[in-house]
């Protein structure tokens, strides 16, 4: 959220879009869920990319 805020204070963006606010939100979730199950869709999505990096800290 701080990072939100400085841009916003910069003005680099407009808090009043709610789009940036529901991208913060459903960053912080994931990682807020990913800390008590160990599960992250994240990875999913960039092993769907091509990206096949096995030492990150993420289940598949």
């Amino acid at each position: 959220m701080g990072s939100l805020t400085t841009a916003h204070l910069l003005g680099q963006i407009n808090l009043m879009e709610m789009s940036w606010l529901w991208l913060t939100f459903f960053v912080g979730t994931n990682l807020f869920q990913m800390g008590f199950t160990g599960y992250c869709p994240a990875t999913k999505i960039m092993y769907a990319l091509g990206v096949k990096d096995k030492q990150s800290g993420c289940k598949l």
